[in-house]
């Protein structure tokens, strides 16, 4: 390939840079640390091989949230305008919304795609995990079964696990080994089964049945492996095995595949991702190129030295360099507070010395492992009257009257949807009473039809006249907008809203369940913002060959990504705010100055982390994560004892701030000589954070220090007795008995045992 240093994706590249982005055919690995410009890199290979003649509607890009996908789009359509030759046709797509595309488009052809001998049908509706959940939860009850003992949200982990590895309810019953395993396949099948009798899909069945389809369907494989000439993923090291099904299966026969990521950023393998894709990569693709990024372009040398050392502790990695050129920076400090209140206070007086100082309350973020850890916080951000927001994502959809709005566009596109119809069939109030509800359902269920169908019949299930009046006027409403859907344009989306909240009431039904005249005002504000969201959609570029898009099209597309939206999603950096937010969320973002907060055992790294050496290493890349979202200043804070349950522990400073030392790292100990005393409680066993043992406190030997019959004490699940050594590598784990806490297995280099006799 000819290469111009003055073509404008070529244009202020580092060397390493430059190699990804002209790498001319077959797999290739970019191996992209923090602030290394791998967006850069990903938007500049595209506009490069749109150069080379690739044209642009061959070319697939998959990452994982809108937000990335939005701003790679941004910058390909500043380096190649949209009237260059074989520019059309780009698809940048989070893995969702590609799915959902694909499904629409091929699904009802293709029996792979359905489940057992049912075709999917393209007017599919997906439930977030609220609908999903109540569909669980009723399938719970029809299992007789107690949601006591089967919660809903364990249940619903299995399930998504299971469709992960691609299994069907049918497939993961004959997989099931134990009770528990049984009983919830039967949960499953039901919860399939409704699934299917509403025409829905959850947030897995969007990857599970697209990666079927494409393992099992080689005529649609086929289509679009002709279709895809490159592959792009971004963030591979966060795709699940469904998610490396779809994108291997695209790629398989042409191997022009790039995939970008960094193991060490691996941080969700609790939600399916499996680090193993990107470390396995050059065994999938034999002969691939590797290209390491290690300079970070956003952060000061201090918080990079911090950052290296610390993830330089995992063995599940591949290593690069890590480096930096702009200037050492003013090094990162570990605060020891009194208290999570002290905890709180001096991170926000620390803020407002830097906002004095010129830094803007925007460029300030607060992280913590769990969300508990936030109100605290809240609580000193308030009393300094400081704005600030809490990111956790789709807060406006979640509102009341929008949801309702919702439900009324997907009751449009999807007459099946039960969960919708449900809640819009009283809004505005009809007087449609829960009895006369359960008769339609009971007709549905009796002639084998949807609740939309059955309300049709609501005279003959014995619902009363006026009632049923009340029924027709919603049936009525529903069936004139659907008509509208497959004849008029897509441009016509935003008026199309406008018009159904005007003439279903929802603006009427909003001020119904307000507190008071300023409420109701805002509830009607945002029933309008739905209709202004829906004006701004943009269906994705289309194939040169491709009919025009219709409202229908224009209306699916923006239900998928009002569902399909992510916690990054959620922060807008031109906000005047301070934002406080997940370690898991704020992957992706960087801001001026950082406070991560919390840096505990049992904390971070989490307590359910404690026996897998693998779930270490995770929670390790999770602060490593954490500390590279700084770019200029960084502050770690854990508390000497923090209330838990309502009641006062002493904690444990976590093994992770152990592992940093040196000059790259100011330590403080702010705990103004607190002085703790032992109760007999074995609630308050905790060390005083000063002279505690560094990572690993345990001592060294066949048996790590701990033979069987020690007593040992830990700091979250307090006295127990060591029952069993477990040698596993170079680490050793300890099988030990709790008197409160009950057995647990703990890794000794990260369980900082106390001896007690």
């Amino acid at each position: 390939m000819n290469v111009d240093s003055q073509d404008p994706w070529l244009i202020d590249l580092t060397e390493t840079q430059r190699q990804a982005v002209t790498h001319c055919g077959g797999p290739l690995l970019v191996l992209a640390g923090p602030g290394s410009g791998k967006t850069r890199v990903i938007t500049r290979r595209i506009a490069c091989r749109i150069a080379a003649g690739v044209p642009a509607w061959r070319i697939l890009a998959l990452t994982f949230t809108n937000k990335a996908a939005r701003e790679m789009k941004a910058r390909v359509d500043a380096l190649v305008p949209a009237d260059a030759p074989g520019r059309r046709g780009l698809v940048v797509s989070t893995f969702h919304s590609f799915s959902a595309g694909i499904l629409r488009r091929y699904g009802p052809e293709s029996l792979a795609a359905g489940i057992g001998q049912k075709p999917l049908a393209a007017e599919f509706s997906i439930f977030d995990m609220d609908d999903a959940h109540a569909v669980i939860k009723a399938a719970i009850g029809r299992a007789n079964l107690e949601t006591a003992q089967w919660q809903v949200g364990s249940v619903a982990t299995e399930i998504s696990s299971a469709k992960n590895r691609l299994l069907s309810s049918a497939e993961y019953a004959q997989n099931a080994l134990d009770f528990r395993q049984r009983t919830i396949a039967r949960i499953y099948a039901i919860y399939e089964q409704e699934l299917v009798r509403q025409n829905a899909l959850d947030f897995d069945d969007l990857l599970m049945r697209t990666a079927r389809m494409l393992r099992d369907d080689p005529a649609v494989l086929a289509q679009l492996q002709e279709r895809f000439a490159e592959v792009l993923v971004d963030e591979y090291q966060d795709t699940n095995h469904a998610q490396f099904t779809v994108a291997h299966s695209i790629a398989r026969e042409h191997r022009n595949i790039c995939v970008v990521g960094d193991p060490d950023q691996s941080i969700y393998a609790w939600r399916g991702a499996d680090i193993s894709n990107i470390l396995e990569f050059e065994e999938h693709y034999p002969g691939a190129t590797v290209v390491p990024l290690g300079e970070n372009f956003r952060s000061t040398s201090h918080i990079v030295a911090v950052a290296d050392q610390l993830i330089r502790r995992n063995s599940a990695r591949r290593h690069k360099d890590l480096f930096t050129g702009l200037g050492e920076g003013v090094p990162p400090r570990i605060a020891m507070l009194s208290d999570e209140i002290s905890e709180a206070n001096y991170v926000i007086e620390e803020f407002q010395r830097a906002n004095r100082e010129g830094i803007q309350w925007k460029e300030m973020a607060i992280l913590y492992r769990m969300n508990s850890l936030s109100r605290t916080l809240e609580d000193a951000l308030r009393r300094r009257n400081i704005p600030y927001v809490i990111a956790r994502g789709t807060v406006f959809y979640e509102r009341r009257e929008v949801r309702d709005t919702l439900s009324y566009l997907r009751a449009l596109v999807n007459p099946f949807d039960e969960q919708a119809l449900r809640r819009i069939i009283n809004v505005p109030a009809r007087g449609i009473g829960a009895t006369s509800i359960s008769k339609c359902a009971a007709v549905a269920v009796a002639r084998g039809c949807s609740l939309l169908e059955a309300m049709m019949m609501a005279r003959q299930a014995g619902i009363a006249e006026r009632t049923a009046k009340s029924i027709d006027g919603l049936v009525m409403v529903l069936a004139r907008y659907r008509s509208e859907l497959e004849i008029k344009p897509a441009e016509n989306l935003g008026p199309f809203v406008a018009r159904l909240i005007t003439e279903a009431g929802l603006e009427r039904a909003a001020a119904a369940i307000a507190d008071d005249d300023q409420d109701a005002a805002d509830r009607k504000a945002n029933v309008q913002e739905v209709a202004n969201a829906a004006s701004l959609y943009v269906l994705p570029e289309s194939q040169p060959d491709a009919r025009a898009p219709t409202l229908g099209d224009a209306l699916r597309g923006f239900l998928e990504s009002v569902a399909l939206v992510a916690d990054s999603d959620a922060v807008d950096p031109e906000r005047g705010v301070v934002t406080l937010m997940s370690l898991h969320a704020s992957k992706g973002l960087e801001f001026h100055t950082v406070a991560i907060v919390g840096i505990e055992e049992g904390l971070l790294p989490h307590a359910r982390s404690m026996d897998s050496p693998q779930a270490v290493e995770e929670e390790r890349r999770l602060l490593f994560v954490g500390i590279t979202r700084s770019e200029r200043s960084l502050l770690l804070t854990c508390a000497a004892t923090r209330a838990v349950r309502g009641l006062r522990m002493r904690t444990i400073e976590s093994g992770f701030l152990r592992e940093i030392s040196g000059e790259n790292i100011q330590r403080l100990d702010l705990t103004e000589g607190v002085e703790f005393e032992d109760d007999e409680s074995g609630q308050d066993e905790n060390r005083r954070y000063a002279g505690r043992q560094g990572v690993g406190g345990s001592r060294r030997g066949g048996d790590g220090g701990f033979p069987t019959g020690t007593i040992v004490r830990h700091a979250q699940f307090g006295v127990g007795t060591v029952e069993e050594v477990l040698p596993r590598g170079s680490l050793t784990s300890v099988r030990v008995r709790f008197r409160s806490a009950g057995v647990r297995t703990l890794v000794l280099e990260y369980a900082k045992l106390e001896v007690i006799a």
